[in-house]
C-alpha cells in the first residue's frame, strides 16, 4: 500500500520563558489510501501539535522540523503558505474536537460548507450547493437543504460536528486528519460519529489519522496504532498486534487500565499509572517514562532505543522483547484484551 503521508523524526519546539518546550521529539508516522491510524497518549503528550504541524497550522514561534514529511511524495516542509493554502481542506482536511470554536457563527453553514469547493475546485455556487446537500444527507442530517441557511448556533453539539465531517469531505481528500473529534459529545452521539467516520473513511477511500486518548474508541475503528508518550512514540503496530501484545510498559499500563467484561469484579480497583508526566522543557535525556515504570534501571537514564520488531512494529525501550511480553502477560493477562478494549 503506497503511503499518503510519510513522516521522519518530526520534532516541534516552542520557545518559553524557561527555555525550549521539546513538545514532540522526533517522531516516525505513516499512512495509507483507505487506512485508518490513530494516536492515543494521555492529554498533553503531543498528539494535537502533530496534526497541527501535518496541517501547517502552528504559530510562527514553533519550530517544526523533520527529516521526511512526505503528503503523497511532496514534501510538506518546503511548501510556500500559498503552496500549502492550495492543499489544506482539498487534498488534506481536519476535523477539530470543537466544532463550535471552529464554525464561523457569522456565517452560514451554507457558505462554510461551499467555499472550499469553490475556492479549491473553482465549482459554481449551484454545483457547491448540490455538493454540500449531498454530503449533509450523507452524514446523516435530515432536511439538509433547509439545514444550509442556518447559522452554528441553531445546531446541536452532534450536528454540528456533522457539519464538521461534511465539511472536511467536500473536495474528497485524500488525506483526513480527525482531532479528538468526540470529545465534546455525549456517548450516543459519539458512537454514531465515530460509526460515520469508519463508513466515510471506507467509501471515499481517503487516508484517516484519529487522533483520541479512549483505547475503546482505537479498538473499534483503527487499522493501525501509534501510542505517544511525552512527544514521543513509544510503540507502533496493528491494532491487534499492540492490544493482544503489548510491549512498551506504558502501553501495558494504559490496557491494565481497561475493565475486562466477565472477569473485572465489581468494586475491584482498576489498574492505573503512578506518578507524573516529566517536564518536556530544557534538555531530556534517557526514557521519558522512567520515573514510573516499575521496571526501570540505570541504562533508562541514558537511552530509550528505538526497538523495530517488523515494518511497522516497533517499540521504545532499552528491554528485550522476551522480557517485556512476559511482563505484559503477568500485568493484563494474556487474552482479551482487545475485545476488552472494544466491548
Amino acid at each position: 500500500m503506497s503511503a499518503v503521508l510519510e513522516i521522519t523524526g518530526l520534532k516541534v519546539d516552542i520557545p518559553v520563558s524557561a527555555g525550549d518546550l521539546h513538545a514532540v521529539r522526533g517522531i516516525d508516522l505513516s499512512v495509507g489510501k483507505g487506512e485508518t491510524l490513530c494516536i492515543v497518549g494521555e492529554s498533553g503528550c503531543g498528539k494535537s501539535l502533530t496534526s497541527l504541524s501535518i496541517m501547517g497550522l502552528l504559530p510562527s514561534r514553533a519550530r517544526v522540523s523533520a527529516d521526511m514529511m512526505n503528503f503523497t511524495g511532496r514534501p510538506l516542509l518546503s511548501m510556500s503558505e500559498t503552496e500549502l493554502s492550495d492543499i489544506r481542506g482539498d487534498r488534506m482536511a481536519m476535523i477539530f474536537q470543537e466544532p463550535m470554536t471552529s464554525l464561523n457563527p457569522s456565517y452560514s453553514i451554507g457558505n462554510q460548507l461551499m467555499e472550499p469547493l469553490i475556492r479549491h475546485r473553482n465549482a459554481s455556487k449551484d454545483e457547491a450547493r448540490k455538493r454540500a446537500i449531498y454530503l449533509l444527507e450523507k452524514v446523516g442530517i435530515t432536511a439538509a437543504e433547509s439545514r444550509l441557511n442556518q447559522f452554528p448556533h441553531q445546531l446541536s453539539g452532534g450536528l454540528r460536528q456533522r457539519v464538521m465531517i461534511a465539511m472536511a469531505l467536500m473536495c474528497d481528500p485524500e488525506l483526513i486528519i480527525a482531532d479528538e473529534p468526540t470529545t465534546a459529545l455525549d456517548v450516543t452521539i459519539q458512537a454514531q460519529i465515530l460509526h460515520l467516520l469508519a463508513e466515510l473513511r471506507r467509501e471515499f477511500n481517503s487516508a484517516l489519522i484519529l487522533i483520541t486518548h479512549d483505547l475503546g474508541v482505537v479498538a473499534r475503528v483503527a487499522d493501525k496504532v501509534a501510542v505517544m508518550y511525552a512527544g514521543r512514540i513509544v510503540e507502533t503496530g496493528r491494532v491487534e498486534e499492540v492490544f493482544n501484545n503489548p510491549l512498551h510498559p506504558y502501553t501495558q499500563g494504559l490496557i491494565n487500565c481497561i475493565p475486562i467484561p466477565g472477569k473485572t469484579a465489581r468494586g475491584s480497583r482498576l489498574g492505573s499509572i503512578p506518578g507524573i508526566v516529566p517536564t518536556l522543557i530544557g534538555e531530556t535525556q534517557g526514557c521519558s517514562f522512567r520515573n514510573r515504570c516499575a521496571y526501570a534501571g540505570p541504562a533508562c537514564e541514558i537511552d530509550d532505543p528505538v526497538v523495530e520488531l517488523a515494518p511497522g512494529r516497533s517499540y521504545r525501550c532499552v528491554l528485550p522483547e522476551d522480557q517485556l511480553k512476559r511482563q505484559g502477560d503477568e500485568t493484563i493477562g494474556k487474552t482479551g484484551s482487545l475485545e476488552a478494549a472494544s466491548a
